[in-house]
């Protein structure tokens, strides 16, 4: 195993930092280490730990293409082509010579080129060490050589593979030493903490982030047993996540046997489907919405009155359960955090639009009603450039479908006016997306209100205690939390954060004087 292992986080900036180098160009426009020089990257790590995610996360980031395969999908026919029986002349004489077809994984390349205009991209292969006997040696070739076939991957397309190590897969054939000398390695290890934090980025549910925080030890496991292969992984947890939310959505049973489907390690997953029951228990007996609203701290409503019941006995329960009251809080504080930079982000999108069409209007003889409209046919466009370059996240997917929204909702309030003039067109647009920016500014502030709340309410259970510090630092870690505290602020988050800085400075400083006692 080796001592340079890497979480997926820190793997991810590694291939970040990997792809900018392979396509920087010098003064001539020739790439800074020609193409042939450019090693492969492979990815060697358990699976199920997200290293096709961060893929998808690096080509939307890095506004290059995608083109993914999981190769053990395919035969040495669709990988290097068929062959085809051609006649050349040599030296006078005919002779009849073989040649292949294009391989079906480099023409997804051109296609994705055709598709998106996008020059350059990331050919991404799963599952490289486990191909079949008759598919290894193409698969060799490849990687030293950038070809299928007689075909080579275009210049400007990054090479990047993933293998697991032989102990998880039974199928996995070693490289050699000449391949190896060919490849720029990366070893990944699974690492909770760098996945926390993508957590919650995509809304992993707050009852599995609570329970992995108690029990960071049940993230990853492998092993076997007398039944077969018991295992339990990140992408594991995820699809869980959201088969969770989806079945508490449409007010579903879940028990054991469905955790079991996406956790298939037969006591961990008995272990959380019993820590599951017990936090949509905390669920309905702490009143998360009127600690939020703030009705949880006043003894004039029954609310208030009902709390104070659960003030005290939250004070005396186990921390536990202490930490599970805090990922719903949490969860629903996310929830708010998340709507809003979504909103944020799709109303930056219609105001550039808005831009635009304040520049068309005074230049083009159009309708202001045909200039908005394709302002909404650009905006789709987009989308759907993005989608077919494997660019597209749904995060930004969504954004892009919300700033549509406002539009379509922008024209339709505009086409309803029967008194709208060309020249008053645009201010009455205006207008309307200002409605839209103010409706915005309640939400924030409502959500600022509700995290007030919530610390108002921690503070008179818990005071001083390490659960107000769990709760600072994982709004801290939270990116979305992270966005709101920096785009709106909250003076109570301040206020503890500053104390919990003065607190890690007098650690250090009494670590510093340690050492120069000793």
């Amino acid at each position: 195993m080796s001592q340079y292992q890497m979480s997926i986080k820190e793997a991810k900036q590694e291939v970040i930092h990997t792809l900018r180098i392979y396509l920087s160009r010098n003064e001539w426009g020739q790439y800074e280490i020609p193409a042939e020089k450019q090693r492969p990257v492979l990815l060697m790590g358990p699976p199920g730990i997200g290293k096709t995610a961060i893929m998808e996360q690096i080509a939307a980031e890095e506004g290059i293409a995608l083109v993914s395969y999981t190769i053990t999908h395919h035969t040495r026919q669709s990988a290097i082509g068929l062959p085809v029986i051609r006649e050349r002349e040599y030296n006078g004489k005919s002779f009849s010579v073989t040649e292949y077809t294009m391989s079906e994984i480099i023409s997804s390349v051109y296609d994705k080129m055709e598709q998106t205009g996008l020059k350059e991209g990331i050919l991404f292969l799963d599952e490289i060490n486990c191909v079949s006997e008759t598919l290894a040696p193409t698969m060799l070739q490849f990687l030293q050589y950038k070809t299928f076939g007689t075909h080579r991957v275009p210049e400007g397309w990054i090479i990047i593979v993933a293998g697991n190590p032989p102990e998880y897969n039974k199928s996995v054939r070693p490289f050699d030493i000449t391949t190896l000398d060919r490849l720029k390695r990366i070893d990944i290890t699974e690492d909770y903490l760098a996945w926390r934090e993508y957590a919650y980025a995509h809304h992993v549910h707050a009852g599995i982030l609570s329970y992995l925080d108690i029990k960071k030890n049940h993230f990853y496991q492998t092993e076997t047993s007398i039944d077969g292969e018991e295992f339990v992984t990140a992408r594991g947890w995820e699809d869980l996540s959201r088969c969770l939310l989806a079945y508490e959505k449409q007010k579903l049973p879940i028990s054991t046997a469905t955790i079991h489907q996406y956790v298939q390690h037969e006591e961990i997953a008995r272990d959380f489907a019993n820590y599951y029951e017990l936090f949509c228990r905390y669920r309905q007996h702490y009143n998360i919405p009127a600690i939020l609203s703030g009705a949880a701290l006043n003894q004039d409503c029954p609310e208030g009155k009902d709390a104070a019941v659960l003030l005290s006995h939250l004070g005396e329960a186990p921390f536990d359960e202490a930490v599970s009251v805090l990922g719903l809080l949490l969860g629903q504080l996310s929830e708010r955090f998340y709507d809003l930079f979504q909103t944020d982000a799709a109303l930056s999108l219609v105001h550039k639009a808005l831009q635009r069409l304040r520049g068309w209007l005074t230049t083009s003889r159009k309708s202001p009603e045909c200039l908005l409209q394709e302002e909404y046919e650009r905006m789709e466009q987009t989308r759907r450039t993005e989608k077919a370059a494997g660019q597209l996240s749904e995060d930004r997917e969504r954004q892009i479908l919300l700033a549509l929204s406002q539009l379509s909702h922008i024209r339709g309030q505009l086409l309803e006016d029967p008194e709208i003039m060309p020249d008053t067109f645009f201010d009455r647009a205006k207008g309307i997306f200002a409605a839209a920016v103010e409706q915005y500014s309640h939400s924030a502030d409502a959500a600022r209100q509700a995290l007030t709340n919530c610390f108002l309410f921690l503070e008179r259970v818990f005071a001083d205690r390490q659960e107000m510090v769990l709760f600072v630092t994982e709004l801290t870690l939270n990116p979305h939390a992270a966005w709101f505290l920096l785009e709106h602020g909250c003076d109570k988050f301040y206020e503890y954060n500053r104390e919990l800085l003065i607190d890690d400075k007098k650690t250090e400083l009494k670590k510093r004087i340690h050492k120069l006692s000793l």
